[in-house]
């Protein structure tokens, strides 16, 4: 298996946005593509988790790609960027996301940091996106976040997009699929002995049907050392980075999803858009990915379906994604979107 690598960046885009952004920077030494048609991957997460969690479809995909003869092993780098109440990004923004960012967290905050980030609107990262041709990977909220960014001016040219199990939703169903998430996230334990003690539980109970990798990468990027601003009293154990105020505040967003959902098919004529679903029908209905396909209006150039996975099917089957993303780029040619 080729031996990912990758490099940690703090993102300030201040004045622009006071919200700091982490960014990780992954390739595979002597399979970093710079011919002109090489592709540059932007990942964004799904919302409780954080960029980390796109290492082992990294992982996996190169594995897959990584050859000289493979036709789709023009792959320059990836790039996965933290939404600001998540993972490092939240601990980055602890005392400023305590104002003006609950009840609700707005994903057109993911998606203007995205924008930020490939636009070059702060310091901290020196390389211009602008140049590169860019295919945005997003999973659940980062799908939105990714649509999102091309509601923003100037324009993400994505050459192509990949949606892993978009949350679009019949308006009618969102405000409660909304309440019943935001309720789980407040209720949930959020405080641990320490990483062994949360690795155990993870693993017997919450996330048993997770591939054991994201287990170990929630664990180690998705908690920190006591004590927080939100558990100023406790001094051992620990936490998790995106607290369950911003969780809750997160899942309780609908006007970014919304007008992601009504903006989806203007998107699908200007970026070639490949849909990615778990085969499981969970979270995500049958019915549902129906309305997702009507509301593109037919946009959508492909549409795959990750065996033994369900919503969290970055989490469930990592290899399976690898396996549909590394297709998709194979037999998608890179091309600038529509500006």
């Amino acid at each position: 298996m080729p031996l990912l690598q990758s490099q940690s960046y703090v993102f300030d885009p201040r004045p622009h946005s006071p919200l700091l952004v982490s960014v990780k920077r992954y390739w595979v030494p002597g399979f970093e593509s710079t011919d002109a048609d090489a592709v540059t991957l932007i990942l964004a997460h799904a919302t409780s988790f954080h960029k980390e969690h796109w290492e082992p479809v990294l992982e996996d995909l190169y594995d897959r790609v990584a050859t000289p003869s493979s036709p789709a092993s023009k792959i320059r780098d990836a790039w996965a960027i933290d939404c600001p109440n998540h993972g490092e990004s939240a601990i980055l923004n602890e005392e400023t996301l305590v104002d003006g960012y609950t009840p609700i967290f707005s994903w057109e905050e993911y998606a203007r940091a995205i924008h930020l980030v490939l636009n070059g609107f702060g310091k901290g990262i020196d390389v211009d996106f602008r140049s590169r041709n860019l295919v945005g990977i997003g999973h659940s909220m980062g799908s939105t976040a990714i649509i999102l960014t091309r509601t923003m001016y100037p324009y993400v040219s994505w050459s192509s997009a990949i949606l892993v199990e978009p949350m679009f939703v019949h308006p009618d169903h969102f405000r409660g699929a909304n309440k019943f998430l935001a309720q789980g996230a407040v209720k949930r334990r959020d405080v641990w002995s320490g990483r062994e003690e949360a690795h155990q539980l993870f693993r017997e109970r919450s996330f048993k049907s997770w591939d054991p990798r994201l287990i170990d990468l929630y664990v180690k990027y998705g908690l920190r050392d006591l004590p927080t601003l939100a558990h100023p009293d406790k001094t051992q154990g620990v936490t998790l980075n995106c607290t369950k105020v911003q969780e809750a505040a997160t899942y309780g967003e609908n006007h970014g999803r919304l007008k992601s959902q009504r903006f989806l098919p203007t998107f699908c004529k200007d970026v070639p858009t490949h849909v990615v679903f778990g085969a499981i029908a969970d979270i995500n209905p049958a019915e549902n990915r129906e309305f997702v396909k009507e509301v593109a209006g037919g946009g959508f150039l492909t549409t795959s379906f990750v065996e033994n996975a369900g919503h969290l099917a970055v989490q469930h089957n990592p290899k399976g994604v690898a396996k549909d993303i590394g297709n998709i780029l194979q037999r998608t040619p890179v091309v600038p979107s529509k500006l």
